[in-house]
């Protein structure tokens, strides 16, 4: 075994000319009320990582063009889709129009584990809020299902982006399999 060099792991990814041409996730991201430049910037990153359909950066999360986002999205807000709306309704009901199921990354009476989820149940739209708040009880209320990750230490919640890797990741994993460096 030897590490790879970054031509050699450039050669394994898709190019941004190519990128619309592949089957994405089927996985559309609300992105509600987030404070953090950065970490809207990682979860544009973590967003190409999984190749998700479209993020949608509602309330005050901060959307590109902006230096700080791009510090940690490194391109990524090239090659995902995405859109801002002042509020998550709108796009909220248009998804469920469309047929997806919708879940957020949230602790609640009802919540189940992450890796709960099983391919039937695709399309999805994800809902992650809040850094301190979460998400919102009005969009709780409106969802299908909330997704829990389990803590075992002492805090009851990691870093929304952090979160939001864990989750999409898992639900990357659910939709694709377990296929080693596959392209679905």
């Amino acid at each position: 075994m030897k590490k790879l060099t970054h031509d050699e792991i450039a050669k394994r990814r898709l190019s941004i000319d190519t990128i619309p041409d592949h089957n994405r996730l089927p996985v559309t991201v609300i992105v509600d009320n987030i404070r953090s430049l950065y970490n809207v910037g990682s979860i544009f990153r973590t967003s190409d990582g999984a190749l998700i359909q479209k993020l949608i950066l509602t309330g005050y999360t901060p959307h590109p063009p902006r230096k700080e986002i791009e510090k940690t999205a490194l391109g990524a807000t090239k090659s995902i889709p995405w859109e801002y709306f002042p509020s998550p309704h709108t796009p909220l009901d248009a998804l469920r129009s469309d047929g997806y199921r919708i879940c957020c990354l949230e602790l609640t009476t009802g919540s189940t584990s992450y890796s709960s989820v099983r391919k039937p149940q695709f399309p999805l739209c994800l809902i992650v809020g809040n850094e301190i708040s979460g998400v919102s009880k009005e969009l709780v209320a409106q969802c299908d299902l909330a997704l829990e990750i389990p803590m075992f230490g002492t805090k009851q919640s990691l870093n929304v982006a952090v979160a939001y890797g864990i989750a999409v990741f898992e639900l990357s994993r659910i939709w694709r399999g377990f296929q080693s460096n596959a392209r679905v």
